[in-house]
């Protein structure tokens, strides 16, 4: 993470004072763990799979997520930090041990923060995965719900999916032409991605629906954050996906709010694409382009 913020100049944005602080997000995925880097930020957790009662994360996805939007760099002493290293964390466990989900318990996920989310002040939904699956009544049905919670105001990021480089491979729910979809800014290179080494991972559109997706794309590849296994002496895990691309535009979005807490998520969308630096790719392989977080910024 550390070769992150200092690519995107989000360091800039720290030295600010905006980190994040008052700003509450939530992780869908496959739970949390009480690393030392969360600080006393988890706020809530729930359980959808096992209905346990105690605050884990057994795959370890939803930990490596989350310190990518929130971790404070407490066990790396400030060297591999969040993006919004203040923010606090709803953590939504809707993915089992092996990062696989039913669409029940993401529907779940969904309705609890429909529900609950201003309770706990959530403004940020973090999506790190998606489904490829022919079901369409399945796939317009998550749609649906997530469709809701972004025109009930909530910013909602979500993962383009590791299922490129063909058309039409952008996952559900990133398929949702409301939502702010992210895409990997380079994978041109291979990497471990999903169980094996691949490369021409990310998701690509145009959606079944004739939208240009990604919206923007953001670095994915070999990003370091927490690990779950932090206790057996293993702080910190590399991951690569669209699933790490996705919490790093998640945290600019808390920064964002952060420093301007009235924006609504249509202004947040718009600014990040209006102000994304162009790689001169296909539309739909880059969305508006690389994520320019400091720019942001300097015009809120």
């Amino acid at each position: 993470m550390n070769r992150v913020i200092k690519k995107l100049e989000i360091n800039n944005i720290h030295n600010q004072r905006i980190m994040g602080k008052g700003i509450t997000v939530a992780v869908l995925d496959s739970g949390i763990s009480k690393h030392l880097d969360f600080d006393n930020r988890i706020i809530y957790f729930k359980d959808f799979v096992n209905k346990r009662h105690v605050v884990y994360d057994d795959e370890g996805h939803g930990t490596h997520v989350s310190g990518i939007i929130a971790g404070s760099g407490r066990m790396s002493k400030g060297k591999i930090m969040g993006v919004a290293p203040e923010a606090e964390i709803v953590s939504l466990k809707v993915l089992d041990n092996r990062g696989r989900g039913k669409e029940e318990n993401v529907i779940n996920g969904l309705h609890w923060i429909i529900d609950n989310g201003k309770k706990y002040g959530i403004r940020v939904v973090n999506l790190s995965f998606g489904t490829l699956s022919n079901d369409e009544k399945a796939g317009k049905k998550l749609i649906d719900e997530v469709e809701l919670l972004w025109d009930l105001g909530y910013v909602v990021v979500a993962a383009a999916g590791n299922n490129g480089p063909g058309p039409n491979s952008i996952s559900t729910p990133g398929d949702c032409k409301k939502i702010i979809t992210v895409g990997a800014e380079n994978d041109n290179i291979k990497v471990f991605v999903n169980g094996k080494y691949t490369y021409n991972y990310s998701g690509r559109g145009p959606t079944k629906q004739c939208i240009i997706k990604p919206d923007i794309v953001a670095p994915a590849n070999k990003i370091i954050s927490c690990s779950n296994l932090w206790q057996k002496g293993y702080p910190y895990i590399e991951k690569s996906g669209t699933s790490m691309a996705t919490p790093i535009v998640t945290g600019i979005v808390a920064l964002m709010l952060n420093k301007k807490e009235k924006l609504t998520n249509v202004e947040c969308k718009k600014i990040l694409k209006e102000n994304a630096i162009d790689m001169s790719m296909d539309k739909n392989r880059q969305g508006a382009g690389l994520v320019n977080a400091n720019a942001i910024l300097n015009i809120l």
